[in-house]
């Protein structure tokens, strides 16, 4: 490590005052990414501004919404009470997340503004067609996730909260990696009343998306038999050392089918 300033936020609005402030600051939530990337010395930013004390943890209901706060860690998803009974595949989601060491540290809102594409809250986000809350707007889950490691957020600007409506039903199937328990391919599939949407993470080779082809047979009839007559294509999908394009291809289809049975 190198020598930085730390500093503490009280509220968002704070932690960018602070990060204006700051000749090349960076914000801190749970630390899973960004810890680990500084002492690789792959980052050197001159201030860490924490929003451990900015008041952005738990989860309520806000009408048939569920809402989770920025700072809410990943344990805390899965065992939250109005979650479970509201949100259960994003309960479910969470308490699958890396081991209990991650899962008590690092939180749901550095996971979706670190977007990494083999993340899973960005599948659920995508999936349930989540609002993204930070201290200047709203933002629609189709319009949040823009790239590899990219989202909407502007300089300055601060995830609150993530707003998830409830589903008729929904679920959440990933096959994955052994040693990081990433998502080599995760499926969260969601049928509501404005139809089903699917949404797949650790394949794609821009980050996560939705599925137009599993939506639209899902729509016609949800059941896991309808995931059979998809032509899932290898195009654009990751190729790399754990799989080909190809072998992600079929997990799509596989997961996509333990999901739907699940829901």
């Amino acid at each position: 490590m190198y020598a930085m300033n730390f500093q503490n936020s009280a509220s968002a609005d704070d932690a960018a005052t602070k990060l204006a402030s700051a000749a090349d600051g960076q914000l801190l939530a749970g630390g899973q990414t960004l810890l680990p990337t500084i002492k690789q010395r792959l980052a050197e930013p001159s201030d860490l501004i924490s929003l451990a004390g900015a008041g952005l943890s738990g989860a309520s209901l806000s009408g048939a919404d569920v809402v989770i706060g920025a700072m809410t860690t990943h344990a805390e998803v899965a065992g939250d009470a109005n979650v479970r009974s509201n949100a259960p595949a994003v309960a479910s989601l969470a308490a699958g997340i890396g081991d209990p060491a991650v899962r008590h540290r690092g939180t749901i809102g550095g996971s979706i503004a670190n977007n990494d594409p083999a993340a899973d809250y960005p599948a659920a986000v995508l999936g349930l067609g989540a609002t993204v809350r930070t201290n200047r707007r709203e933002i629609a889950a189709d319009d949040f996730f823009t790239g590899l490691f990219e989202t909407a957020l502007n300089t300055g600007e601060v995830i609150t909260s993530v707003s998830f409506p409830q589903a008729e039903r929904s679920a959440y199937a990933k096959f994955p990696n052994p040693a990081s328990r990433y998502a080599m391919v995760g499926v969260f599939v969601a049928k509501t009343n404005d139809g089903v949407r699917v949404a797949v993470t650790g394949a794609g080779s821009d980050g996560v998306f939705r599925h137009a082809g599993l939506e639209a047979a899902l729509s016609a009839n949800f059941s896991a038999d309808a995931v059979d007559g998809v032509d899932v294509s290898a195009e654009d999908l990751l190729s790399d050392m754990h799989g080909s394009a190809e072998y992600r291809a079929n997990l799509i289809k596989v997961m996509a089918k333990r999901a739907v049975a699940a829901a």
